[in-house]
């Protein structure tokens, strides 16, 4: 399986335990990409759904090269879902939000934690748009008041400000690098003077319960010969218009 598609399965989990919870006869409706990436996402969605994958009454593509996917969202609200669930660029992730809002349509709306960043999507598309969004999160967002005054969110700017300047804090491709940095540098510590490519391989691939800067609380990194997913749980959250509100504690991702 990809790594597309074991995402939308490790996402899938915990989301069909959460609308299990919150909305158990949900109509759901899928947005995706598409291209490889979307669809594997889509197959690895409906894999971590289980038999709630039964509930999906539409899945809706957009191309990458759309100026808007305005006709979109009208399409799923036609459909009738109440569950609307995509892994979007930023791009389409701001413009189904704030489609979605225009329409005076509000259904559960849930957004894949690329896309979760108050700067470069949630304020494009409108905070108060963007409010009742749900996401599946493991790594603090830099952007995010929450974490304003969080010594880990102060060390990845300063980090950034000194290292790379140019660019952008709050971009999820730029947070995950200085995340993978850390994991690296915690698997080469573990490595020792044994600095072989066996050796490598085997500290990377026997993480237990590995904690990295920028990861919420009660996520770490774990990983065996047989699974090199790295993160076996993650945490829901809600938009409240300001910030992101962590709710509960991790689900399982398995």
């Amino acid at each position: 399986m990809d790594s597309a598609a074991l995402s939308g399965l490790r996402d899938g989990r915990p989301r069909h335990r959460y609308i299990l919870k919150t909305k158990p006869d949900a109509k759901i409706g899928v947005l995706y990409q598409n291209d490889d990436y979307g669809k594997d996402y889509v197959k690895g969605l409906r894999a971590g759904l289980g038999e709630m994958a039964l509930q999906i009454v539409v899945q809706v593509s957009y191309e990458l090269a759309d100026p808007t996917i305005d006709s979109q969202i009208v399409q799923l609200k036609a459909a009738g879902i109440d569950t609307l669930i995509e892994q979007s660029s930023a791009k389409a992730a701001a413009q189904a939000i704030r489609k979605a809002h225009e329409l005076d349509w509000h259904p559960l709306h849930i957004i894949g934690a690329s896309t979760a960043s108050l700067e470069t999507v949630l304020k494009p598309a409108g905070l108060d748009a963007s409010k009742g969004l749900v996401t599946t999160q493991f790594l603090k967002q830099p952007g995010d008041p929450a974490w304003a005054d969080d010594d880990e969110v102060k060390a990845y700017k300063n980090f950034l400000a000194k290292y790379a300047p140019s660019t952008n804090p709050d971009d999820y491709s730029v947070l995950v690098a200085y995340m993978n940095v850390n994991a690296l540098t915690t698997v080469l510590r573990k490595c020792g003077d044994q600095l072989t490519r066996d050796n490598l391989i085997r500290q990377a691939t026997s993480l237990h319960g590995e904690r990295m800067p920028m990861m919420l609380p009660g996520i770490a990194v774990s990983t065996t010969s047989e699974d090199y997913a790295p993160f076996k749980a993650l945490r829901i959250a809600t938009f409240d218009g300001t910030s992101w509100t962590l709710s509960g504690d991790p689900i399982a991702a398995e």
